[in-house]
């Protein structure tokens, strides 16, 4: 193959989903000359699972990762057709925002976006190989034998590395949606030293929303909540959102499923994968949890310029055929056309142990990756990671000091902390109950935590940034505003509604909040914080609530700290250190922790081994 010049850049990246889109823009933005690769333009920030950003602990990063100076909150809010909050009836810190998107017009914005990004070129085609030289890398090579010489390199290639798609007895070699998959990384992975292995991921049919009956279903309606971006300062009316409906399975529907496992891939035999726990198919759900007599469905709109219905928490990889029987056994899709058949599809990822907590490979210099090739499944988790490695590449090659966010600083920390330290066998899914800081890693203050960084690292733009500082200064207006006395009268009237004892005198707001009095009944009833946003005050209501707390996790975080910053040599012999059980030696070796803290967190490490590093590491000072 004859090859040819594409140029000099500072950075290429591969992919153009989630990940590379905030890969490309971090870089573009802090002033780095880019390439961003894409099988096809049409898939730039496609969405080929849910037609949805945020979620369970997935809200939380959407959040971290705008405050950080990312785009997916800005693009979720501009394409929104729904907001809910999920779990707010219980604490602040497990509360997520969530958005039904339009897909069409989420891929057209974020394509937009790309091609008025300075700095920023965007080509179609495939890389094929990645260039190094005394192991640092040199260049990207595309199929057609254009070489795009450059400095750094982040890998975000989705689900589209050797991917093949599975309904029933069809397999098609072919990435999501029927767009084209990328055949020629993987080798060149392999050859610098990653380990590879499959994975896989599912998605449920597409039904004409025209031929789906919602008359008789429950109605999931939009709700008044705060947006993703802090950029933004609200949401649509409730009234005007899109709404989605609810519907179940039932034991027709898990009768045909049953009936029919030898033609199901996942159980006969044509899937050998690993997919994802907790996004299971609707056949293991029913092999699964053979007790339930029904499962959860939500009827979701595509888009606001199309009939397409999608049907959540019914992925399958049936033939077509049974697919059909299967979802008109649901009420309300008792007479569905289905105009995209659901399937199963297998890819490439690779094994985050031999990923440095920058994201970038421990091989080879400048070579980052991100996204679902990190083993990790959604769009979230992908933007958040592409966003730390292509800052992470752009702060390298201006000679800076790399980002490593804390388990304590975000839920980006925990995500990336636990790919690289853990590793994952399984699609990784980010999670609240993952976060042991997660009352104080809550999405009402992710501008506070993240948003100073990301200035600093020189990704938050002035604009952003004083808007940060309008909205840190007001944050602390409220909070003292709430110390002030409330009228006395109505304070004790107050309490007596909620069946508590009368108050002494001189009582405050805050006082009234302790005793477990909701903010916005006070703001109600006392004409209090009238122009304060809904985030601001539930950051002020939760640091008052819940403060013992707050502190208890700010003091365990610092002790914590401390172990971070006992460094361990890059190159220290594991095997050499008497005293270290087998199992820690090896695990030690394998991952190369970068200090005590990250040590600790290594599964089959236990205390005793920690203790051994300490004292090995004294002898050695």
């Amino acid at each position: 193959m004859n090859t040819f010049s594409e140029g000099q850049y500072d950075a290429v990246v591969i992919g153009a989903g989630h990940a590379g889109c905030e890969a490309a823009l971090a870089l573009a933005r802090t002033g780095q000359r880019t390439v961003m690769l894409t099988l096809n333009l049409d898939s730039i920030g496609f969405m080929p699972c849910n037609p949805s950003i945020g979620g369970t602990a997935k809200g939380h990063l959407v959040r971290e990762i705008d405050a950080l100076g990312g785009e997916m909150g800005l693009a979720a809010d501009r394409t929104a057709l729904q907001y809910r909050m999920l779990n707010e009836g219980k604490g602040a810190a497990v509360q997520s925002l969530r958005a039904q998107t339009d897909k069409n017009a989420y891929h057209r914005e974020m394509k937009r976006v790309l091609e008025h990004t300075p700095n920023l070129r965007i080509v179609q085609g495939e890389a094929a190989d990645i260039l190094t030289e005394n192991g640092h890398v040199t260049g990207v090579v595309t199929s057609y034998g254009g070489i795009f010489s450059c400095r750094a390199v982040v890998v975000a290639t989705g689900v589209y590395l050797n991917a093949r798609t599975i309904t029933g007895e069809v397999i098609a070699e072919a990435g999501p949606n029927g767009f084209a998959r990328a055949t020629m990384l993987t080798e060149c992975l392999l050859r610098m030293g990653y380990s590879v292995r499959r994975f896989k991921t599912g998605t449920p049919a597409r039904l004409d929303g025209r031929t789906v009956d919602v008359s008789g279903l429950p109605v999931q309606p939009g709700e008044q909540v705060f947006p993703f971006s802090f950029l933004h300062d609200g949401v649509p009316p409730a009234e005007k959102q899109t709404p989605c409906y609810l519907t179940y399975t039932n034991e027709k529907t898990h009768r045909i499923i049953l009936e029919n496992l030898d033609r199901a891939p996942l159980y006969n035999g044509a899937i050998s994968s690993t997919g994802p726990r907790y996004c299971p198919s609707i056949e293991t759900k029913v092999v699964r949890f053979a007790e339930k007599e029904r499962h959860q469905l939500f009827l979701e709109p595509e888009g606001a310029d199309t009939t397409e219905v999608y049907v959540q928490g019914m992925s399958t990889s049936l033939p077509h055929d049974l697919q059909k029987e299967m979802y008109r056994t649901v009420k309300g899709l008792e007479h569905c056309e289905i105009v995209r058949y659901a399937y199963a599809i297998e890819y490439d990822c690779i094994d985050t142990l031999d990923v440095l907590p920058t994201l970038e490979f421990k091989k080879v210099k400048g070579l980052y990756t991100a996204g679902q090739i990190n083993g990790t499944s959604g769009y979230e988790e992908a933007a958040a990671q592409g966003l730390i490695a292509g800052l992470n590449a752009s702060l390298a090659l201006r000679g800076e000091a790399p980002l490593v966010l804390g388990r304590d600083q975000a839920y980006i920390g925990v995500l990336i902390d636990d790919l690289v330290t853990k590793g994952t066998d399984e699609p990784y899914r980010m999670m609240t109950s993952r976060a042991e800081y997660r009352l104080t890693l809550r999405q009402d203050n992710a501008d506070e935590r993240l948003t100073p960084i990301g200035y600093a690292c020189g990704l938050v733009s002035e604009e952003r940034y004083q808007k940060f500082l309008n909205r840190h200064a007001l944050r602390e207006q409220a909070a003292a505003a709430l110390e002030a006395r409330a009228d006395q009268k109505r304070a004790d009237a107050l309490v007596q509604r909620h069946g508590q004892p009368p108050l002494s005198a001189g009582v405050t707001y805050a006082d009234l909040v302790r005793r477990g009095i909701p903010l916005a009944e006070l703001c109600g009833e006392f004409g209090i914080l009238e122009d304060v946003p809904a985030d601001v005050k539930l950051s002020c209501e939760t640091e008052i609530r819940y403060a013992g707390y707050l502190k208890r996790s700010r003091d365990e975080a610092a002790r914590a700290k401390k172990m971070e910053q006992s460094p361990l040599p890059g190159d220290l012999d594991y095997a050499r250190i008497s005293g270290l059980r087998l199992e820690a030696r090896e695990k030690l070796a394998r991952i190369r922790p970068l200090n005590l803290g990250q040590a600790e967190r290594i599964s089959g490490v236990s205390p005793a081994d920690i203790a051994v590093l300490m004292v090995y590491l004294s002898t050695k000072k």
